[in-house]
């Protein structure tokens, strides 16, 4: 069997285990609960057991789906346009920029305002995100050759701190009821979301993911230095336009419904690479798939683990309990250099 061959037989297999892996995540999460529900109410129709599966559970489920798809993919692109495993939305700031353009919109009262029937809290977001990504990439250009991947993951870290004052000032200028469903908010629930706003967020994220997805095979060729990349036909500069502005899109729309929830995008890529390989052809829908899986299962641990107490933990606490310590072991791994090269680039 040829080299192409193996490849195709080896992504199918993926995309297969990705999508059984995703499915038992989302029965498991739509299931189990504080409130047990059997398969034989459902069967029968009782109104109880199909609210509480159908009308709860199946949304927030497929809201983590969703949210953790979208944070996997946009890891997976940040990691090889930066060429650093490190990069993900958390730690580069374009969440806490993204949090922080949301907290506007909550904060000035136009949280549930649409322009042109779009939502205005993940337009804002988004511009929040993008803003945050343009400043990190400018500081990023002006470090000294060979250190701009230690400097751009720095400069996240400052721009989270700083967007965390700045929503913190938000706080305390607002209604103590407006700031209470901002806490709430920041915390990074997956809580109950309405019809329309699932298919909003599951839209933006769709749209942003097939904008990365469209330039897996150029993300790829990056690998080998701007100057090579752009031999070869690569517009560098408006790749990586596109890919902040696709990125942006994604996070934003997540963030003003999930609130902070971190790396996600971090840890799904990074098993991945080492299971598959760097192509993004191969990693940017298996990074979909077993993102959604991932903070499903999350989102589903979060739940369950605290509901003896009737309470929940916020599932952005528990991915970064999980996330936290595996960065830290990668960074003093000295993981920050580069990601390696894909096959057939």
């Amino acid at each position: 069997m040829s080299r192409r061959l193996r490849g195709r037989a080896s992504f199918g297999v993926g995309v297969g285990v990705g999508v059984v892996a995703l499915t038992v995540s989302l029965a498991l999460a739509v299931m189990l609960g504080s409130d047990a529900v059997r398969f034989a109410d459902l069967v029968a129709d009782r109104g109880h057991a199909r609210t509480i599966v159908f009308d709860v559970r199946l949304r927030e489920a497929l809201l983590a789906c969703v949210a953790g798809g979208g944070l996997a993919v946009v890891g997976a692109a940040f990691q090889a346009l930066m060429q650093n495993p490190l990069a993900e939305p958390f730690v580069l700031g374009v969440s806490g920029g993204a949090a922080l353009g949301a907290t506007v919109a909550i904060a000035s009262g136009l949280a549930t305002a649409t322009v042109l029937g779009a939502a205005v809290t993940p337009v804002a977001a988004a511009v929040g995100g993008l803003l945050a990504t343009s400043v990190a990439g400018l500081v990023a250009a002006r470090a000294p050759r060979g250190e701009s991947g230690a400097s751009v993951l720095l400069a996240g870290v400052m721009l989270n701190s700083i967007c965390a004052a700045l929503v913190t000032v938000a706080k305390v200028l607002v209604t103590p009821e407006r700031a209470r469903t901002m806490l709430s908010w920041l915390a990074g629930f997956v809580e109950l979301p309405s019809p329309a706003g699932l298919l909003a967020v599951g839209l933006y994220v769709a749209l942003g993911c097939a904008a990365i997805l469209r330039d897996a095979g150029r993300l790829n060729l990056l690998s080998l230095g701007d100057e090579a990349a752009a031999s070869l036909g690569v517009d560098v500069r408006a790749l990586e336009r596109r890919t902040v502005l696709a990125a942006s899109l994604v996070v934003g729309a997540i963030v003003s419904m999930t609130g902070l929830i971190g790396f996600v995008g971090l840890v799904v890529p990074h098993v991945l690479r080492r299971v598959v390989g760097p192509d993004l052809r191969v990693l940017l829908p298996l990074s979909a798939l077993w993102g959604g899986a991932a903070l499903c299962l999350c989102e589903l641990a979060s739940r369950v683990a605290f509901g003896w107490v009737g309470t929940k933990l916020p599932v952005g606490a528990f991915t970064a309990l999980i996330g936290g310590p595996l960065f830290l072991r990668m960074l003093a791994a000295g993981a920050g250099a580069r990601v390696e090269e894909p096959h057939d680039a």
